[in-house]
């Protein structure tokens, strides 16, 4: 199914193709269900010449069979990309094309790659051997060298307007409850997707969080809870969550906002304490598996929650913070 929000990124690369305006390096960047990856897959069969890239990018992702592409990613029981994999990747553009028309290297998630192994790709993206294409995809953009991002040119994904990401998500799956799941990933259509498989929890979920906003309820009970859930599942739903208690703090609009908005909320959390938590929330999303106590760590970011973020200020020392988080000793205060 052709992803139609992502007409006019073809459109545009088609016609620096045509006037040979091409980067040789490009990072795509944006929230993750945006559809980079598509278009990374779009990108590397209009680089090969090949008839994928005659259509829009296409969902589920379809990535090119071709010997001069090569497609690398975390392995399978890794969560980073390590020095060596980007090492072979360089030896490998700086062989021959098989087909004689270049080569394309797709890194994804590239805030994945270690910092040794970002630094080691710094020359390639420099000065790509032969026709040599790099793009980048980039679920988190704040992991990233401010050296590998001066060696790329960006583009930026965005998720459609409701509307639009509606109108597709129900050509996907008609009759399905893609409103409330299109909110649950922050309006980016192929996270819906696997939004709506866990509405019933993202429910349960969101009514304790509301009842700890208001003060009530057993923060350690729910930490028990999530913390038999995938870790990156939880703390990508909070930092939406508290994404939206925000939005609803600058506006004043709580309506639509889902259920842990809530008036008493906003009356009792400082906004500016409100970007602090999402601060260490998303730091927290950036960590490596194993490296905290997910249960420890649930619970003191409930704790903290349920207190109104009393201790959540812009003059705490984040990385302080981070560092107890992480060595489990704020669970128990």
């Amino acid at each position: 199914m052709e992803i139609t929000w992502q007409e006019e990124f073809t459109r545009n690369w088609r016609a620096r193709k045509q006037h040979g305006r091409l980067p040789h390096a490009v990072m795509l960047a944006g929230p993750v269900g945006t559809g980079k990856r598509a278009a990374a897959a779009w990108l590397a069969a209009s680089r090969l010449d090949l008839a994928a890239a005659e259509r829009l990018p296409v969902y589920p992702l379809a990535i090119p069979e071709h010997p001069d592409l090569r497609w690398l990613a975390p392995a399978e029981d890794k969560e980073a990309i390590g020095i060596e994999q980007i090492r072979e990747l360089v030896q490998d553009l700086s062989l021959t094309s098989y087909a004689g028309g270049g080569k394309v290297a797709v890194i994804e998630p590239a805030n994945a790659m270690t910092v040794n192994a970002a630094n080691s790709l710094l020359k390639t993206l420099e000065e790509p051997p032969g026709d040599a294409l790099l793009v980048l995809v980039a679920d988190r953009t704040g992991r990233l060298p401010a050296t590998i991002f001066s060696r790329c040119q960006r583009i930026d994904f965005a998720p459609p307007p409701v509307v639009d990401a509606l109108a597709w998500l129900d050509r996907l799956q008609p009759g399905a409850a893609w409103a409330e799941a299109l909110q649950a990933a922050g309006g980016a259509p192929l996270a819906a997707i696997e939004a709506l498989e866990s509405l019933a929890t993202s429910k349960a979920m969101a009514e304790e969080f509301k009842r700890l906003g208001q003060g009530a309820g057993s923060p350690v009970e729910v930490a028990k809870r999530w913390s038999q859930m995938d870790p990156g599942y939880v703390l990508n739903w909070l930092a939406q969550q508290v994404k939206l208690v925000i939005i609803a703090a600058l506006t004043g609009r709580t309506s639509g906002g889902g259920p842990a908005i809530d008036e008493s909320v906003l009356r009792r959390m400082d906004r500016r304490n409100l970007f602090c938590y999402l601060d260490i929330i998303n730091r927290l999303r950036g960590q490596p598996r194993g490296s905290y106590n997910v249960q420890l760590t649930l619970e003191s970011l409930l704790i903290d929650w349920t207190e109104g973020l009393a201790e959540c200020g812009p003059d705490l020392p984040l990385d302080g913070l981070m560092n107890l988080m992480l060595a489990g000793q704020r669970g128990h205060r």
